[in-house]
């Protein structure tokens, strides 16, 4: 690097080490540390649930030379980055938060110098990764500061801020400190680590005094040691702030400050609703092993937690289904017995039918509900467990949506637990929110069995249904979600919205839902505050809070109806999401960061950007197996041209260089012939194309054929490509990814490069081999006759052996089978 440095987070990219948060990782052949971090600060400062960190690091470059710095730090996945400042040399490097495309195209300028970037990436269940490089001079130092924030969700009855620390060396400064102010009263709080020693214990310090908490962790260097006089850090893990608030008030917690409210709804002391359940559990054959183990463990455990009040029922799946009994069961002690007989001799076998399972579990709980089987005020929910991607029945995701959408009708939730990287996370995702559910992953690994059970836990004990909250419709506009199929225990519901009227004297708020026995119904007033009375304490406090809060919780739940609305609907979300996110400066999935450098005598640098991916591009990258996918800026240029070519309608062209001419024919066929363009027997390369014809025949009568597919195929490297329109398919070595024309990305492995420019151009690089590259030809969408189709181009021929054959393998000499010249 020679100075220029570039920010670029991606959410979702899993194949780095779990670094450090707020911590720098300097990657040296030699052990003598060349830079030292000599600050690391966590701070957190929550207010009413809302919390905003900000991590700050500084190093400083104690060679002779300068040396790449790299900041590394794991954050919550649900939070958003509302900043990122560099300090070098006594100069501020801030971003500026744009649309996303926007933003790209000064990103793609920036890149073009080849400078790598900073990163987000899914690093764990919780937690992403931010990380960023900056060369820094000689006996110079760097500052960096990030900031996010984010809503704290309530689970199991307590509120969780959790802080990923690894510093990976002995730090001077290093402090973690949070300030949390809860208006309600803090009913109890925990501070631990996973690193922390009973000699370390002392040195985490609570002060808890009814509405406020202040928590710190401070260990000088030699309190970080492993052992007296090394160099060893014991500063190596998790560190958990956990807390809860006091909830007299039936009504909950309403706070009106400075022209917007935020209600906080959990009543205390209120009675379980008794719940019907269909449990649907995938038994195809890539839950063998491990997995269906630790599904029938959970499940087991899952069946004892059942009151005898509830009704349940299980339905397990591969390409057909089976029923332990035909409809729900009260869940008595016998009937349960029962039940757990049957789970353990759950056996894994076949394909993956989830659309047959998923009707078939509706079908038993609407026959029960028809027949008045279990009461009116319960709770129905089914619960689907699955590791793989629907392959038999109904194997269209949309379909299979939108069937479960209208079999279910909104009368009951359904629940979707993703086993593992390679199921359809996204797919259930929308599947759970359009049901009025919602979709958890289940990570492999030896506690597998304890996420299932935990999960189960957070909704096994139904207080509400059909949850109302009601405000005055002539004060209040620009409200967030209001109505809840269900409150459960140990969670919160949150509705915020802003005021027409600040100077309000009484607010009334109303609560309709069914409980156990009756009607749930309270009403109650609530009065505009001062700030300064509501929050003395101005420490706990930052910025406008509730309007910030406010904008979060509405650009979360815009993003959510993103993905399960109509068209008309999706366009009008995403609308609105994007301006408030450019509004209020958080990096979500449709806006980027752009960090640019001030203007210097040489004159203004190139824009940097951080940007942000969705769940779906993050799954993408997770299922991508030995590559590491970077982004990139590469562009085809024409000054490579390739020594053999084909394209257009489909011809193909050979260049004589020492004549400097070219031969190009053309290829007459009909739509789909598969034609053979290199075969190299030696080199272990096969390349073959498809053709697709015109959409539909023109007026002069001419039928126009084209490339619309290559397949590519290194037998001796284990490589096998296949290329459409659409997207890239590559498999190596047992593992399969996808890559798609709208995204620039690159994959690297081994024995493969791929570089993709969106909807441009795919450069594929064999080890030691020659290159290709497929350019992608967008035609107009609504054009009567075109379609998109590919063309294929070979670089470096000259290492494709003389027993090379096909269409572009041919010697120039030889005469191709083709027709009229082009």
């Amino acid at each position: 690097m020679s100075g220029v440095w570039t920010v670029l987070l991606l959410w979702g990219v899993v194949f780095v080490p779990a670094l450090s948060h707020g911590a720098l990782v300097i990657s040296r052949e030699d052990s003598t540390p060349q830079v030292e971090v000599y600050s690391v600060k966590v701070a957190c400062k929550v207010a009413s649930r809302f919390a905003h960190t900000v991590i700050t690091s500084s190093a400083l470059n104690k060679a002779n030379s300068s040396q790449e710095v790299f900041f590394e730090m794991d954050l919550p996945k649900t939070a958003f980055i509302t900043n990122f400042s560099m300090e070098i040399e006594g100069r501020m490097y801030t971003g500026v938060v744009k649309e996303k495309e926007k933003a790209k195209k000064q990103y793609d300028k920036a890149v073009s110098t080849g400078q790598t970037a900073g990163l987000v990436k899914a690093s764990g269940r919780k937690m992403e990764k931010f990380s960023v490089s900056v060369n820094i001079a000689a006996n110079s130092n760097v500052t960096f500061i990030l900031t996010y924030e984010e809503l704290l969700q309530r689970k199991l009855g307590q509120y969780e801020i959790m802080t990923r620390v690894k510093p990976k060396q002995l730090v001077q400064h290093f402090e973690i400190v949070a300030d949390i102010y809860e208006p309600q009263g803090i009913a109890f709080l925990d501070a631990y680590g996973t690193f922390i020693s009973n000699e370390l214990l002392p040195l985490v310090e609570k002060t808890v005094t009814d509405k406020k908490a202040h928590i710190s962790f401070c260990p000088t260097m030699d309190q970080q040691r492993k052992c007296p006089g090394c160099d060893g850090t014991l500063i190596d893990g998790d560190f958990f702030i956990k807390y809860d608030v006091n909830r007299a008030e039936t009504l909950g917690d309403i706070q009106i400050v400075n022209g917007y409210f935020v209600h906080y709804f959990a009543p205390p002391d209120l009675p379980r609703v008794p719940k019907n359940v269909v449990f649907v559990i995938d038994r195809s054959g890539s839950m063998s092993g491990n997995k269906m183990h630790q599904t029938r463990e959970a499940m087991l455990t899952i069946l004892n937690d059942l009151h005898e009040d509830d009704y349940f029922g299980i339905v397990t799946f591969d390409n057909e289904f089976s029923t332990w009994k035909g409809s729900l069961t009260k869940a008595t002690t016998e009937n349960v017995s029962e039940a757990k007989g049957f789970v353990k001799e759950i056996q894994h076998r076949g394909y993956t039918d989830i659309n047959g399972a998923l009707m078939k579990a509706v079908d038993i709980m609407m026959k029960d509900k028809q027949a008045k089987t279990f009461t009116e005020r319960s709770v129905s929910m089914v619960i689907l467990l699955t590791d793989g991607m629907p392959n038999s029945g109904v194997s269209s995701t949309p379909q299979i949506q939108k069937n479960v959408r209208d079999a279910m009708g909104g009368n009951m939730s359904l629940f979707c637990l993703g086993f593992g990287n390679d199921v359809d996370y996204s797919f259930l995702d929308v599947m759970s929110r359009q049901n009025q559910g919602l979709a958890r992953r289940i990570y492999e690994g030896s506690d597998a069995t304890l996420q299932l059970q935990g999960f189960y836990e957070e909704v096994a004990s139904p207080l509400l249904s059909e949850v109302d909250l009601h405000y005055p419709d002539n004060l209040v506009n620009s409200l967030t979600t209001s109505h809840y199929k269900q409150l459960f225990n140990g969670s919160e519901i949150v509705v915020a919205g802003r005021l027409t009227d600040n100077s309000l004297d009484n607010f009334l708020v109303e609560v309709f839902a069914k409980g156990f026995e009756e009607d749930f119904i309270v009403k109650g007033q609530a009065s505009a505050q001062e700030w300064d009375i509501l929050y003395p304490e101005q420490e706990y406090i930052f910025g406008d809070f509730t309007e910030r809060l406010w904008a979060y919780l509405t650009i979360q739940q815009l993003l959510s109806k993103k993905e399960t609305g109509t068209a008309e609907e999706k366009g009008n979300v995403t609308a609105q999401a994007l301006e408030m996110s450019l509004q209020y400066s958080f990096v979500t999935p449709l806006t980027s960061m752009v960090v640019t450098k001030p203007e210097t005598e040489e004159g203004q640098e190139e824009p940097l950007i951080a940007d942000k991916l969705t769940e779906d591009e993050r799954q993408k990258a997770q299922r991508l197996g030995p590559f590491v996918p970077q982004r990139v800026s590469n562009t085809y240029r024409t000054q490579s041209m390739p020594t053999y070519f084909v394209d257009g309608d489909p011809h193909f062209m050979i260049e004589l260089p020492e004549q400097e001419d070219a031969l190009c024919f053309n290829i007459d066929d009909r739509p789909g012939t598969i034609f053979n363009l290199v075969r190299d027997q030696l080199a272990g390369i096969l390349v073959n194309g498809q053709t697709i014809g015109d959409k539909k025949v023109a007026p002069d009568g001419k039928v126009n054929t084209y490339f619309g597919l290559f397949g590519i195929v290194h037998q001796g490297l284990g490589v096998r490509l296949e290329v459409t329109t659409h997207d890239i398919t590559v498999s190596q070595d047992g593992k399969q990814a996808k890559l798609h024309w709208s995204d620039t990305a690159s994959l690297k492995g081994a024995n493969l490069d791929l570089q993709v420019t969106k909807d441009r151009s795919l450069t594929v690089t064999l080890r030691d081999s020659v290159q290709f590259v497929v350019i992608l030809h967008k035609v107009w969408k609504q054009h009567p006759y075109h379609q998109d189709y590919l063309g294929f181009y070979t670089l470096d021929s000259h290492l494709l052996s003389p027993s090379v054959h096909g269409l572009l393998g041919r010697k120039a000499t030889s005469s191709p089978p083709a027709s009229t010249a082009c």
